[in-house]
Protein backbone atom coordinates (compact mmCIF):
# COMPACT_ATOMS: atom_id res chain seq x y z
CA UNK A 1 0.00 0.00 0.00
CA UNK A 2 1.27 3.45 -0.88
CA UNK A 3 -0.47 6.42 0.45
CA UNK A 4 -0.28 10.04 -0.47
CA UNK A 5 -0.12 11.87 3.07
CA UNK A 6 2.25 14.51 2.48
CA UNK A 7 2.26 15.28 6.01
CA UNK A 8 2.81 12.09 7.25
CA UNK A 9 6.22 12.03 4.69
CA UNK A 10 7.41 14.99 6.31
CA UNK A 11 7.17 14.19 9.82
CA UNK A 12 8.75 10.62 8.64
CA UNK A 13 11.81 12.90 7.06
CA UNK A 14 12.53 14.37 10.35
CA UNK A 15 12.73 10.95 12.25
CA UNK A 16 15.05 9.95 9.33
CA UNK A 17 17.12 12.77 10.22
CA UNK A 18 17.03 11.63 13.52
CA UNK A 19 19.27 8.15 12.78
CA UNK A 20 22.66 8.13 11.86
CA UNK A 21 23.31 6.42 8.27
CA UNK A 22 26.18 5.67 6.77
CA UNK A 23 29.08 6.29 4.28
CA UNK A 24 29.15 3.54 1.98
CA UNK A 25 32.38 4.75 0.81
CA UNK A 26 33.64 4.21 4.07
CA UNK A 27 32.68 0.72 4.23
CA UNK A 28 35.32 -2.32 4.97
CA UNK A 29 35.10 -5.17 2.00
CA UNK A 30 33.85 -7.76 4.09
CA UNK A 31 33.54 -10.80 0.69
CA UNK A 32 34.35 -10.22 -2.22
CA UNK A 33 33.33 -11.93 -5.62
CA UNK A 34 34.88 -15.02 -7.32
CA UNK A 35 35.73 -12.71 -10.42
CA UNK A 36 35.97 -9.67 -12.21
CA UNK A 37 33.21 -7.96 -14.38
CA UNK A 38 29.14 -7.71 -14.79
CA UNK A 39 27.56 -10.84 -12.89
CA UNK A 40 30.29 -11.47 -10.66
CA UNK A 41 28.69 -10.81 -7.42
CA UNK A 42 29.33 -11.68 -3.62
CA UNK A 43 26.37 -10.28 -1.85
CA UNK A 44 22.85 -11.00 -0.86
CA UNK A 45 22.90 -10.98 2.53
CA UNK A 46 21.28 -11.13 5.69
CA UNK A 47 23.08 -10.91 9.20
CA UNK A 48 22.48 -10.95 12.61
CA UNK A 49 23.93 -10.40 16.17
CA UNK A 50 23.08 -13.47 18.80
CA UNK A 51 23.42 -11.46 22.19
CA UNK A 52 24.20 -14.89 23.61
CA UNK A 53 27.46 -15.38 22.00
CA UNK A 54 28.40 -11.93 21.41
CA UNK A 55 29.00 -12.82 17.60
CA UNK A 56 27.57 -11.47 14.70
CA UNK A 57 25.98 -14.35 11.89
CA UNK A 58 26.07 -13.64 8.19
CA UNK A 59 24.60 -15.24 5.07
CA UNK A 60 25.67 -14.30 1.80
CA UNK A 61 26.10 -15.74 -1.64
CA UNK A 62 28.53 -15.79 -4.86
CA UNK A 63 27.37 -15.80 -7.96
CA UNK A 64 29.05 -15.95 -11.42
CA UNK A 65 27.59 -14.59 -14.67
CA UNK A 66 24.44 -16.18 -16.23
CA UNK A 67 26.38 -18.75 -18.33
CA UNK A 68 28.51 -20.00 -16.01
CA UNK A 69 26.16 -20.85 -13.72
CA UNK A 70 24.19 -17.85 -11.76
CA UNK A 71 24.24 -17.92 -7.94
CA UNK A 72 26.86 -20.99 -7.10
CA UNK A 73 26.70 -21.49 -3.48
CA UNK A 74 25.86 -19.63 -0.37
CA UNK A 75 27.53 -19.25 2.67
CA UNK A 76 27.29 -18.28 6.63
CA UNK A 77 29.88 -16.63 8.20
CA UNK A 78 30.89 -15.70 12.15
CA UNK A 79 32.34 -12.63 13.49
CA UNK A 80 33.60 -11.23 17.05
CA UNK A 81 33.68 -7.88 15.87
CA UNK A 82 31.05 -7.11 12.51
CA UNK A 83 34.02 -6.32 10.38
CA UNK A 84 36.10 -9.78 10.16
CA UNK A 85 34.24 -12.48 9.27
CA UNK A 86 35.20 -16.45 8.85
CA UNK A 87 32.88 -19.17 6.63
CA UNK A 88 31.52 -21.43 8.71
CA UNK A 89 29.23 -23.21 6.40
CA UNK A 90 28.21 -23.20 2.83
CA UNK A 91 25.92 -25.14 0.30
CA UNK A 92 26.23 -25.86 -3.69
CA UNK A 93 23.72 -25.24 -6.02
CA UNK A 94 24.19 -28.47 -6.76
CA UNK A 95 23.39 -29.92 -3.00
CA UNK A 96 19.98 -27.85 -3.25
CA UNK A 97 19.20 -28.97 -7.05
CA UNK A 98 18.10 -25.44 -7.99
CA UNK A 99 19.73 -23.04 -11.14
CA UNK A 100 20.30 -20.61 -8.55
CA UNK A 101 19.92 -18.94 -5.50
CA UNK A 102 19.31 -15.74 -3.86
CA UNK A 103 19.11 -14.15 -0.50
CA UNK A 104 18.37 -16.26 2.79
CA UNK A 105 17.76 -15.33 6.77
CA UNK A 106 19.46 -16.73 9.64
CA UNK A 107 17.60 -16.87 12.23
CA UNK A 108 17.62 -17.77 16.28
CA UNK A 109 13.97 -19.16 17.27
CA UNK A 110 12.81 -19.05 20.68
CA UNK A 111 13.85 -23.04 21.28
CA UNK A 112 17.37 -21.77 20.31
CA UNK A 113 17.70 -24.02 17.27
CA UNK A 114 19.06 -22.15 14.37
CA UNK A 115 17.18 -21.61 10.94
CA UNK A 116 17.95 -20.92 7.75
CA UNK A 117 15.04 -19.84 5.00
CA UNK A 118 16.66 -20.24 1.99
CA UNK A 119 15.21 -18.63 -1.81
CA UNK A 120 15.79 -20.74 -4.65
CA UNK A 121 14.70 -21.36 -7.95
CA UNK A 122 12.21 -24.53 -7.72
CA UNK A 123 12.20 -27.02 -9.79
CA UNK A 124 9.10 -25.70 -11.88
CA UNK A 125 11.33 -22.84 -12.45
CA UNK A 126 9.53 -20.18 -10.21
CA UNK A 127 11.39 -18.92 -6.57
CA UNK A 128 10.36 -20.55 -3.68
CA UNK A 129 11.04 -19.80 0.08
CA UNK A 130 12.38 -23.40 2.41
CA UNK A 131 13.71 -23.79 6.08
CA UNK A 132 16.41 -26.25 7.11
CA UNK A 133 17.22 -25.91 11.06
CA UNK A 134 20.05 -27.26 13.28
CA UNK A 135 21.21 -26.97 16.72
CA UNK A 136 23.86 -24.64 15.78
CA UNK A 137 24.66 -21.98 12.26
CA UNK A 138 27.31 -24.05 11.17
CA UNK A 139 25.19 -27.28 11.02
CA UNK A 140 23.11 -26.69 8.59
CA UNK A 141 21.63 -29.81 6.38
CA UNK A 142 20.34 -28.51 3.05
CA UNK A 143 18.68 -31.93 2.12
CA UNK A 144 16.40 -31.62 5.44
CA UNK A 145 14.89 -28.35 4.42
CA UNK A 146 11.19 -28.23 4.33
CA UNK A 147 8.75 -25.77 1.95
CA UNK A 148 8.01 -22.50 3.79
CA UNK A 149 6.26 -20.30 1.00
CA UNK A 150 6.24 -20.74 -2.87
CA UNK A 151 4.59 -18.70 -5.47
CA UNK A 152 0.95 -20.28 -5.21
CA UNK A 153 0.67 -19.29 -1.51
CA UNK A 154 1.20 -15.96 -2.51
CA UNK A 155 -1.33 -15.56 -5.68
CA UNK A 156 2.32 -15.13 -7.21
CA UNK A 157 4.59 -16.60 -9.96
CA UNK A 158 7.87 -16.34 -7.62
CA UNK A 159 8.55 -15.35 -3.77
CA UNK A 160 12.19 -15.01 -2.31
CA UNK A 161 14.24 -12.60 -0.62
CA UNK A 162 13.15 -13.26 3.19
CA UNK A 163 13.96 -11.55 6.02
CA UNK A 164 12.24 -12.42 9.66
CA UNK A 165 11.60 -10.66 12.82
CA UNK A 166 9.83 -11.37 15.89
CA UNK A 167 7.58 -9.01 16.92
CA UNK A 168 5.69 -9.22 20.37
CA UNK A 169 5.91 -13.38 19.98
CA UNK A 170 4.96 -13.47 16.36
CA UNK A 171 7.50 -13.78 13.34
CA UNK A 172 6.72 -11.65 11.04
CA UNK A 173 8.49 -12.53 7.21
CA UNK A 174 8.75 -9.77 4.70
CA UNK A 175 9.57 -11.33 1.01
CA UNK A 176 9.94 -9.57 -2.63
CA UNK A 177 7.52 -11.49 -5.09
CA UNK A 178 5.84 -11.54 -8.41
CA UNK A 179 2.00 -10.87 -8.36
CA UNK A 180 0.82 -12.73 -11.36
CA UNK A 181 0.27 -10.46 -14.50
CA UNK A 182 -3.11 -9.75 -15.72
CA UNK A 183 -2.37 -11.02 -19.02
CA UNK A 184 -3.15 -14.74 -20.00
CA UNK A 185 -1.35 -15.52 -23.44
CA UNK A 186 -1.52 -19.07 -24.01
CA UNK A 187 2.81 -19.22 -23.94
CA UNK A 188 2.94 -17.22 -20.70
CA UNK A 189 4.53 -19.43 -18.47
CA UNK A 190 7.42 -20.52 -20.49
CA UNK A 191 8.01 -16.39 -21.13
CA UNK A 192 7.69 -15.97 -17.21
CA UNK A 193 10.04 -19.20 -16.44
CA UNK A 194 11.77 -20.46 -18.87
CA UNK A 195 15.25 -18.77 -17.73
CA UNK A 196 14.31 -19.61 -13.77
CA UNK A 197 13.49 -15.69 -13.29
CA UNK A 198 10.33 -13.86 -13.41
CA UNK A 199 11.95 -11.03 -11.88
CA UNK A 200 14.38 -10.65 -15.35
CA UNK A 201 11.79 -10.84 -17.69
CA UNK A 202 9.78 -7.33 -17.40
CA UNK A 203 6.47 -9.09 -17.36
CA UNK A 204 5.90 -8.33 -14.11
CA UNK A 205 7.34 -5.78 -11.54
CA UNK A 206 9.54 -7.19 -8.12
CA UNK A 207 6.44 -6.28 -4.88
CA UNK A 208 7.11 -6.84 -1.35
CA UNK A 209 5.07 -8.35 0.71
CA UNK A 210 4.15 -9.79 4.44
CA UNK A 211 3.47 -13.29 5.86
CA UNK A 212 3.28 -14.32 9.72
CA UNK A 213 3.86 -17.00 11.87
CA UNK A 214 3.43 -18.35 15.33
CA UNK A 215 5.91 -20.75 14.82
CA UNK A 216 8.01 -19.67 12.25
CA UNK A 217 7.05 -23.47 9.94
CA UNK A 218 3.23 -22.45 9.13
CA UNK A 219 2.77 -19.36 7.62
CA UNK A 220 0.06 -16.91 6.69
CA UNK A 221 -0.02 -15.00 3.87
CA UNK A 222 -0.73 -11.34 4.79
CA UNK A 223 -0.44 -9.29 0.78
CA UNK A 224 1.12 -6.57 -0.38
CA UNK A 225 3.43 -4.33 1.60
CA UNK A 226 5.11 -1.77 -0.53
CA UNK A 227 4.00 -1.74 -4.21
CA UNK A 228 6.23 -0.15 -7.09
CA UNK A 229 4.62 3.50 -7.99
CA UNK A 230 3.12 4.31 -11.65
CA UNK A 231 6.33 6.32 -12.13
CA UNK A 232 9.56 7.00 -10.96
CA UNK A 233 13.52 5.62 -10.56
CA UNK A 234 11.71 3.01 -8.60
CA UNK A 235 8.41 1.85 -10.88
CA UNK A 236 9.82 -1.33 -11.51
CA UNK A 237 11.03 -3.00 -7.83
CA UNK A 238 10.39 -2.33 -4.46
CA UNK A 239 12.32 -4.82 -2.52
CA UNK A 240 12.03 -4.07 1.03
CA UNK A 241 15.55 -5.74 2.72
CA UNK A 242 15.51 -4.93 6.21
CA UNK A 243 14.06 -3.17 8.96
CA UNK A 244 14.83 -1.06 12.03
CA UNK A 245 12.63 0.06 14.91
CA UNK A 246 13.07 4.00 15.69
CA UNK A 247 10.05 4.71 17.81
CA UNK A 248 7.87 5.87 16.62
CA UNK A 249 8.73 4.53 13.21
CA UNK A 250 9.64 1.51 11.67
CA UNK A 251 12.47 2.41 8.79
CA UNK A 252 13.11 -0.02 5.97
CA UNK A 253 15.96 -0.06 3.28
CA UNK A 254 14.85 -0.91 0.43
CA UNK A 255 15.79 -1.90 -3.02
CA UNK A 256 14.34 0.09 -5.94
CA UNK A 257 14.53 0.17 -9.81
CA UNK A 258 12.88 2.35 -13.01
CA UNK A 259 12.72 -0.93 -15.36
CA UNK A 260 13.84 -4.44 -15.77
CA UNK A 261 17.12 -3.37 -17.62
CA UNK A 262 17.73 -2.29 -14.11
CA UNK A 263 17.44 -5.53 -12.56
CA UNK A 264 20.46 -6.67 -10.31
CA UNK A 265 21.21 -3.13 -10.76
CA UNK A 266 18.94 -1.60 -8.12
CA UNK A 267 19.66 1.23 -6.36
CA UNK A 268 18.91 2.15 -1.97
CA UNK A 269 15.65 3.59 -1.14
CA UNK A 270 14.01 4.15 2.61
CA UNK A 271 10.55 3.71 3.72
CA UNK A 272 8.87 4.04 6.74
CA UNK A 273 6.10 2.23 8.71
CA UNK A 274 4.00 2.01 11.97
CA UNK A 275 3.02 -1.17 11.57
CA UNK A 276 4.90 -3.42 9.00
CA UNK A 277 1.94 -3.55 6.73
CA UNK A 278 1.70 -0.19 5.52
CA UNK A 279 5.01 1.77 4.05
CA UNK A 280 5.19 5.00 2.96
CA UNK A 281 8.25 5.89 0.43
CA UNK A 282 10.32 8.55 2.09
CA UNK A 283 13.43 8.19 -0.82
CA UNK A 284 10.46 9.82 -3.42
CA UNK A 285 12.70 11.77 -6.06
CA UNK A 286 15.71 9.20 -6.07
CA UNK A 287 18.05 6.97 -3.88
CA UNK A 288 19.69 8.05 -0.73
CA UNK A 289 23.34 6.28 -1.35
CA UNK A 290 24.77 5.80 -4.42
CA UNK A 291 28.43 3.76 -4.99
CA UNK A 292 30.31 5.66 -6.94
CA UNK A 293 31.51 2.98 -9.73
CA UNK A 294 29.86 1.81 -12.63
CA UNK A 295 26.42 1.21 -12.45
CA UNK A 296 26.45 2.82 -9.09
CA UNK A 297 24.27 0.07 -7.13
CA UNK A 298 23.59 -0.72 -3.63
CA UNK A 299 21.53 -3.14 -2.67
CA UNK A 300 20.39 -5.85 -0.39
CA UNK A 301 20.96 -3.07 2.81
CA UNK A 302 20.82 -4.76 6.09
CA UNK A 303 21.04 -3.00 9.04
CA UNK A 304 21.85 -4.74 12.33
CA UNK A 305 21.62 -3.28 15.58
CA UNK A 306 23.39 -2.99 19.02
CA UNK A 307 23.94 -1.51 22.30
CA UNK A 308 25.86 1.08 20.67
CA UNK A 309 25.99 0.73 16.47
CA UNK A 310 24.07 0.22 13.61
CA UNK A 311 25.78 -2.56 11.69
CA UNK A 312 24.72 -2.14 7.86
CA UNK A 313 25.79 -4.28 5.31
CA UNK A 314 25.41 -4.08 1.80
CA UNK A 315 26.22 -5.31 -1.85
CA UNK A 316 27.84 -2.62 -3.97
CA UNK A 317 29.58 -1.87 -7.18
CA UNK A 318 33.30 -2.04 -7.56
CA UNK A 319 34.99 -0.16 -10.71
CA UNK A 320 34.96 -3.44 -12.57
CA UNK A 321 30.91 -3.88 -12.88
CA UNK A 322 31.59 -6.39 -10.18
CA UNK A 323 29.80 -6.15 -6.48
CA UNK A 324 31.47 -7.04 -3.14
CA UNK A 325 29.87 -7.13 0.24
CA UNK A 326 30.69 -4.37 2.22
CA UNK A 327 29.97 -3.14 6.25
CA UNK A 328 29.63 0.01 7.60
CA UNK A 329 28.73 0.49 11.48
CA UNK A 330 28.08 4.17 12.66
CA UNK A 331 27.16 5.08 16.59
CA UNK A 332 23.69 5.60 18.01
Amino acid sequence: MVTHDRNWQSRAARYMAQMPLFDPAEGLTVKEPLGEGFGWWAGGCSAMYDAASSRFYLYYRLRKPRELGRGVDCRVAASDDGCHFEDIWKATKEEIDTQSMEKACVFKAADDLWRLYMSFVDQDGRWCIQMTEAAAPDKFDVSNRVPILNADDCDAEGVKDPVIYNIGGLLHMIVSYAPNPKAAEADMGEKMHGTGDVFNTGIVKSHSGLATSGNGIDWIWQGDILTPPDSGWDQYCTRLNSVLYNPPVYIGFYDGSASVEENYEEKAGICVSHDLRHWDRVTIDGPFVLSPHATRTIRYIEVVPTESHLHFFYEWTRPDGSHELRTNAVEW
